[in-house]
C-alpha cells in the first residue's frame, strides 16, 4: 500500500529504533530525563530560541503557548484556514477562555494583511476582547503545504509591534519551509516569539514536539503542559528518536519535495483532476475533482483497490503528501494508478 494520506504515517527508522532501546532516562516531570534534556537543548539552539518543552504533540504545543501567552478573555488573532483554528478542537477557547478571532487566509497561506491591520488598529474598548498574540502557520497545511515567505512574517511581524503583541509560529513543518525557502528554521522562528515543531510529521518519529522561546515563557509553558495532562515520566524513549531526527531527517525533506512536484505534474495531466498549484510548494499535493462529489467517491475507491491511498479534504477535493518511506517509484506507480482510477470513475 502507498500510503500519501500524511506525513504522520511514516515510522521510525532502524536507527531511531536502535536509540530508542538505548536512550538514558529520567523522571522528566522532575526535569531528570537527560535524553529529554538534550534533545530540548537541540531544539531551541536550532530555532534559536533559550529553551524548549516536549510535547506530546502539536496540538498540545500550540494550546500550551496559547495558554501562556493570552489571559482568559483576551484574543489570539488565527488565520481562518489555520490548523490551530480549524483542527485543534477549540482548545484555547473551551480550556483557556481565549477569544479565537479568525481572518482570511490568502491562497498561500498568509494572514489577509489589510485585515490584521484593522483587527490590530482597533482602538481599546471595554466591550471589546483585548487582543493578545497573533498566531502565523508555515508551511500552511490547508494552503496546500505552501511555504509562506519571510517578507510576509515581517509584515505581521511588524503590525504585531505597533500593539504590543506577541507572534506565536505553529511550525509544525518549519524544516520543509526552510527548505523550500532556501533559508534556516532559526532565520524562519526569529520572526516569531514562540514556535512549535513537529517530530512526527516529515521526520518520521512515533510522536512529539517542541515549543519554543524565552527561558521564562518555557517555565510558564511548562505548568500550562501539567495541566493539560502533558508531563510524562521516562519520556526519553521519544526524545531519542527526535535527536536522530534532527540530525539526519532534515535535509532529506528536499527529496519528499520533488517527489510531491513529479506527482503534482503527473496528476495535472490526468483529464478530471486539477491540481492546486502554490507559489512555494513542499510536500503536499492538493487536487479537485472536476465532475464533482459522487466522481471524486469513486476515484478515491478505485485508487484504493489499485493500492494508493489519499485523504479526503472536502467533498470533490484530496490531498496527497510524500514523506519518508515513499520513493520516487511509489510517485511513479500511484501516478499510474491515478490514471488508471480515473478511466475506471470518469469513464473516460
Amino acid at each position: 500500500m502507498i500510503d500519501l494520506r500524511s506525513d504522520t504515517v511514516t515510522l521510525p527508522t532502524p536507527e531511531m529504533r536502535e536509540a530508542i532501546a538505548r536512550a538514558e532516562l529520567g523522571d522528566d516531570v522532575y526535569g531528570e530525563d537527560p535524553t529529554i534534556n538534550r534533545l530540548q537543548q537541540m531544539a531551541a539552539d536550532m530555532v534559536g530560541k533559550e529553551a524548549a518543552l516536549f510535547v506530546p504533540s502539536g496540538t498540545m504545543g500550540n494550546l500550551a503557548a496559547l495558554l501562556t501567552h493570552c489571559p482568559r478573555g483576551t484574543k489570539a488573532i488565527i488565520g481562518a484556514e489555520s490548523h490551530t483554528n480549524l483542527y485543534e478542537a477549540g482548545g484555547g477557547a473551551a480550556l483557556g477562555g481565549i477569544v479565537l478571532t479568525p481572518i482570511r487566509n490568502t491562497l498561500a497561506g498568509e494572514l489577509d494583511t489589510d485585515e490584521l491591520e484593522r483587527e490590530i488598529a482597533a482602538p481599546r474598548d471595554d466591550h471589546f476582547a483585548e487582543p493578545s498574540l497573533v498566531v502565523l502557520e508555515n508551511t500552511h497545511n490547508r494552503c496546500g503545504g505552501a511555504a509562506v515567505r519571510l517578507s510576509h512574517m515581517t509584515a505581521v511581524r511588524e503590525l504585531a509591534n505597533r500593539r504590543g503583541l506577541r507572534v506565536h509560529l505553529d511550525g509544525a513543518r518549519i524544516f520543509n519551509a526552510a527548505i523550500a525557502l532556501e533559508t534556516s528554521a532559526k532565520e524562519i522562528a526569529g520572526y516569531a516569539d514562540t514556535v512549535s515543531f513537529c517530530l512526527s510529521k516529515g521526520l518520521a518519529c512515533p510522536a512529539g514536539s517542541l515549543l519554543c522561546g524565552t527561558r521564562d515563557f518555557v517555565a510558564r509553558a511548562r505548568r500550562a503542559r501539567k495541566i493539560l495532562g502533558g508531563g510524562m515520566r521516562q519520556a526519553g524513549v521519544l526524545a531519542a528518536a527526535g535527536i536522530v531526527a534532527l540530525t539526519s531527517m532534515i535535509d532529506r525533506l528536499a527529496e519528499d519535495h520533488r517527489n510531491a512536484s513529479m506527482l503534482a505534474d503527473r496528476m495535472d495531466a490526468i483529464t478530471g483532476i486539477a491540481v492546486r498549484r502554490v507559489a512555494i510548494p513542499t510536500n503536499m499535493v492538493v487536487f479537485d475533482i472536476e465532475r464533482g462529489a459522487e466522481h471524486a467517491r469513486r476515484f478515491a475507491g478505485a485508487l484504493k483497490n489499485r493500492g494508493v491511498l489519499i485523504s479526503p479534504r472536502a467533498a470533490a477535493s484530496f490531498r496527497a503528501v510524500t514523506h519518508y518511506g515513499i520513493a520516487a517509484q511509489d510517485v511513479d506507480r500511484a501516478a499510474t494508478a491515478a490514471v488508471e482510477a480515473a478511466a475506471e470513475a470518469f469513464g473516460n
